[in-house]
């Protein structure tokens, strides 16, 4: 298992523990995380701390060459704000844990150029299988049903 994909699935993990969404991601620059998030939009109330948004928001204000070398790596594919945010600090390479629990907008970042590579690791799922059964309610509100 990749390193990299595993912290973001232990952010799913948090995530989950602070009864919240299990949706986690990192930003790794240069094989080293520099921003490490989950779904924080249950914990903080917020509308826009989804897993790749709060990586990026942890990973701090860096300079634009960080974010065009850096890759993320999300358990979930990217929604359309996650996606902006891919595609407004041109980073290259998304690493998606899994996309049947929820299609994001993968075919807009291979259109742009942004490099996708889709594990589909059975863990990923599980953590949104097991979390969408016992609230749906909750994961309709999030991606807007």
């Amino acid at each position: 298992m990749d390193e990299f994909m595993q912290a973001a699935i232990d952010e799913a993990q948090a995530g989950i523990d602070e009864g919240g969404i299990p949706i986690g991601s990192v930003l790794v620059h240069q094989g080293r995380i520099i921003g490490r998030g989950h779904n924080r939009r249950v914990q903080r109330g917020s509308s826009v701390l989804h897993g790749e948004m709060d990586a990026l928001e942890n990973a701090g204000r860096q300079p634009a060459r960080v974010y065009r070398e850096s890759v993320l790596y999300t358990t979930l594919s990217p929604c359309a704000m996650c996606s902006g945010a891919i595609l407004l600090y041109g980073i290259p390479k998304v690493v998606i844990g899994e996309n049947r629990t929820f299609l994001g907008e993968e075919a807009l970042l291979r259109s742009r150029g942004v490099a996708l590579v889709l594990v589909d690791d059975p863990r990923c799922k599980a953590l949104m299988d097991q979390f969408i059964a016992a609230h749906p309610q909750l994961w309709n509100e999030d991606i807007g049903e």
